[in-house]
């Protein structure tokens, strides 16, 4: 059964789905990985998507940080609309005014000049940032170094539409948590993709159980390894072989459990299904 979800977060999976923004079928990554699933939030194009997306944010912010923020920074480029759309839904549900701000990938020598766009940044500001997908972290390295630039501005944290669940630089954390490790602050998402989307979408008949077994054999091979995990491998190693004998089912049935939403499992057409990576 699939984490319960707030009325938000099944209807941005609801809107993600409808309109294409969530895809499922064999997809190259950047990275390189060959990925069965694929989100683009450049297809939220219009006005009601767009308010729509808007809103899940400032619920997931709110219900996060409060107002305890002034300024939702969004990197260049996609990232740069969210941002404003999110300060103006924020207001309209909180009524709290927060201001919004975005880098420009080249900075401008006339005019506005500077390498940012909106409001300016100012000591004391309490920055949120918030992003689409976060792989790999790398945009991190751009803008937040952009961000300190001002003396006195605090990065509270990271706000991502969806965490894709999968190991980032190293296989024992994902791209969020290197990126709370790295840099200091919080990393979120509205939505993950292994413990809330897919089995969401399975449960209510969106996903097949071809589609949800190649979800399952990519985070076999590139889901972070849990330390616990690991663990317990190790113990199990050292563990007398009449033990390990004597009950193969009830380790097993822990194995699924551990690596849900992939617990629904047949053995028999798993065999003649194979591995689809």
């Amino acid at each position: 059964m699939s984490k319960e979800l707030a009325p938000y977060q099944k209807n941005l999976i609801d809107l993600a789905y409808r309109d294409g923004v969530l895809e499922f079928g064999l997809f190259t990554l950047k990275s390189g990985r060959e990925s069965p699933f694929f989100m683009n939030l450049g297809r939220f194009s219009d006005a009601e998507s767009m308010s729509e997306l808007a809103e899940a944010y400032a619920k997931a912010i709110h219900e996060k940080y409060g107002e305890d923020f002034n300024v939702l920074f969004g990197p260049a480029y996609k990232a740069i609309s969210i941002a404003s759309s999110v300060a103006m839904k924020f207001y309209e549900l909180y009524g709290a005014n927060v201001r919004f701000c975005s880098n420009r990938k080249e900075a401008k020598d006339h005019g506005d000049v500077g390498s940012l766009v909106g409001s300016k940044l100012k000591e004391g500001d309490r920055v949120i940032i918030v992003e689409d997908v976060t792989t790999a972290g790398t945009s991190m390295e751009e803008v937040v170094p952009i961000i300190k630039a001002t003396p006195g501005v605090k990065i509270l944290g990271l706000m991502v539409a969806i965490d894709r669940q999968e190991y980032g630089k190293n296989k024992y954390t994902t791209a969020l948590q290197e990126i709370k490790a790295t840099y200091g602050f919080e990393a979120s998402a509205i939505l993950s993709m292994r413990d809330e989307i897919a089995p969401y979408l399975h449960e209510n008949g969106y996903l097949t159980d071809w589609e949800m077994r190649d979800i399952c054999s990519y985070y076999m091979q590139y889901g972070p390894k849990e330390a616990s995990a690991k663990e317990t491998e190790e113990v199990r190693v050292e563990e007398p072989e009449e033990a390990q004998v004597e009950e193969p089912e009830a380790a097993s049935e822990q194995q699924v459990a551990d690596d849900a939403p992939c617990e629904e499992k047949d053995t028999e057409e798993e065999e003649h299904y194979g591995n689809p990576t």
